[in-house]
């Protein structure tokens, strides 16, 4: 594992504009699509409903939903945010439109070996699953693409980092965050939205939660 965590490093993942290629910087160096893919193909399909003049939609690729426009009624989509917990169970109700919800955790993919928890979700600077106190992370944005990859990372950083990047680019996606003691985290931008029966914080864009 040590001798791969060199290549992990994006910055050296070179991108040829003019000719549209990739090349990388280091031998050995690979891309999985893996951490985006559900997220641009439901972006796709919401492309392709719009262009086919369908006004009001729903997908759902299982942890990824996107939906176009509004409910046929007018009112909003409800979208419920899975429980890391149990399958059957849900975290709160977020309102939208025209919007991707896309959650990741630790929960979804993972073996146990020696009493340990090992999840699918790798932290590239150690090589080990990541473990920076979050359990569940949904983020909120009209680019089912970007939902998809900032899902990950938001896992990834933590709560208090998460909170700050969200603060930086705040008018491109919206979170929801659950912590290991089953606190939840909500921005501000869909705080009035979201509706639970857990403990919820609201982050806001000056700096308080």
């Amino acid at each position: 594992m040590e001798s791969l965590l060199p290549l992990t490093d994006a910055n050296d993942i070179l991108y040829d504009k003019d000719s549209a290629s990739i090349s990388f910087a280091k031998d050995g160096m690979k891309i999985d699509f893996g951490g985006i893919a559900k997220g641009y193909t439901s972006g796709r399909i919401a492309d392709i409903y719009r262009e086919c003049g369908v006004t009001s939609g729903l997908i759902n690729l299982g942890g990824n939903v996107q939906v176009v426009g509004t409910k046929t009624d007018g009112s909003k989509w409800r979208v419920a945010v899975q429980s890391p917990e149990a399958e059957d169970d849900y975290l709160g109700i977020l309102s939208t439109a025209n919007r991707a919800v896309i959650t990741s955790g630790g929960y979804e993919r993972y073996f146990e070996q020696d009493g340990m928890k090992y999840h699918h979700i790798i932290d590239p600077s150690t090589g080990h699953p990541a473990n920076n106190g979050l359990v569940s992370v949904t983020i909120v944005s009209a680019d089912g693409t970007l939902a998809d990859g900032l899902s990950t990372s938001l896992f990834i950083m933590g709560k208090d980092k998460a909170a700050e990047y969200w603060r930086a680019h705040s008018d491109e996606f919206d979170t929801i965050l659950e912590d290991e003691d089953g606190v939840l985290y909500v921005t501000e931008g869909i705080a009035d939205d979201f509706t639970s029966d857990h403990e919820t914080n609201i982050i806001k864009k000056d700096g308080d939660t």
